[in-house]
């Protein structure tokens, strides 16, 4: 399976969740406990990797599956730099508005990049990193209303503990992404078995924050799995369906491919969202929403376009005698 088709699909089910989340509310509000939603996704994707481990275990070679402490101990650690992360997210917008919120959370692309480089050694050139702000130069912009809008006004107002929990939140969200690149990379162990370990634990952690909103409504609903399924639709279940595919394309490309091309899938969806709205909410396009695509646009072509397609470069020639030297023809297009 290529990269670019995993990461194509990625873009379109993570494109489809704010529409779908949008959908399944009734009166502007959920009949469901949103809480149950990313527990249920968890289970869903242990279900999904336990299945396809089940089937590979059936082949021969069997797979190969660590199964020592100190390679599983480590699986913990995305769920709680997640957990982390949830937290600085509602104490940033307790300083900052939902649109500085959604503005500031583009510096993920750029601290991801940052992180790739320091904890994975992966080498970037100045040309990618140079698309890889460009990318969050394009999405900031399409996300910038109109200046003569309070909320432009506001971007620049927040205290300056909103801006640091904002930087602080953005690079907690790149650390967990570039981590679980780390874990998945780190052996040649079955993809599904890391999947198994990753997800177990997700679903522990998903687990216990339902019981601790519980403790703090002082159980007025009741527990948690009394309401598991309560208000459910089809639309819901897909929400679940579609968050639990999302989870498992990532950890492909963690895999397979790099948190920079999840960066760019994640970053398309949120373009393609806002194009989807125009027609699905009636959203008004803007010319930032304009320039905002089109910056992206160059963007992924500058990242994954070979340097040739690029720059001009020279061509060096050898020349057939060996008393001559080489000889560099420099071929440019009078343009």
């Amino acid at each position: 399976m290529q990269w670019y088709f995993v990461a194509s699909l990625l873009t379109i089910l993570t494109s489809s969740q704010g529409i779908l989340t949008t959908l399944s509310q009734s009166n502007g509000g959920y009949k469901y406990d949103y809480a149950t939603v990313p527990f249920l996704a968890e289970v869903f994707k242990l279900l999904v990797s336990s299945v396809l481990l089940w089937r590979e275990c059936k082949r021969s070679p069997p797979p190969r599956m660590t199964t020592e402490w100190k390679s599983i101990r480590l699986f913990p650690i995305p769920s709680i730099i997640y957990l982390i992360h949830n937290n600085v997210q509602f104490a940033t917008l307790t300083y900052v508005d939902t649109s500085t919120y959604q503005i500031m959370g583009n510096l993920k692309i750029v601290t991801t990049g940052i992180l790739f480089r320091l904890f994975l050694r992966k080498k970037l050139s100045n040309l990618q990193w140079m698309a890889i702000v460009l990318l969050a130069i394009g999405t900031t912009a399409s996300q910038v209303r109109g200046c003569g809008e309070a909320s432009c006004d506001s971007l620049f107002s927040a205290p300056i503990q909103g801006y640091m929990l904002g930087i602080l939140s953005a690079c907690l969200s790149a650390l967990a992404g570039v981590y679980t690149e780390f874990l998945m990379k780190k052996n040649n162990d079955s993809l599904y078995w890391q999947n198994v370990q990753l997800y177990t634990f997700g679903a522990i952690f998903n687990m216990a924050r339902l019981i601790l909103d519980d403790y703090r409504s002082g159980f007025e609903k009741g527990p948690w799995w009394h309401r598991l399924f309560n208000g459910y639709s089809v639309t819901t279940w897909m929400v679940v369906v579609n968050l639990g595919s999302t989870g498992l394309l990532v950890s492909w490309l963690m895999k397979y491919a790099d948190n920079i091309v999840k960066v760019y899938s994640t970053s398309m969806a949120m373009l393609l969202t806002m194009v989807l709205s125009v027609f699905l909410f009636n959203f008004k396009p803007t010319l930032q929403l304009f320039l905002g695509i089109v910056i992206c646009m160059m963007s992924l072509h500058m990242y994954f376009a070979p340097p040739t397609m690029l720059v001009d470069l020279p061509l060096t020639v050898k020349s057939a005698p060996e008393s001559h030297p080489e000889v560099s023809i420099d071929r440019r297009t009078n343009s």
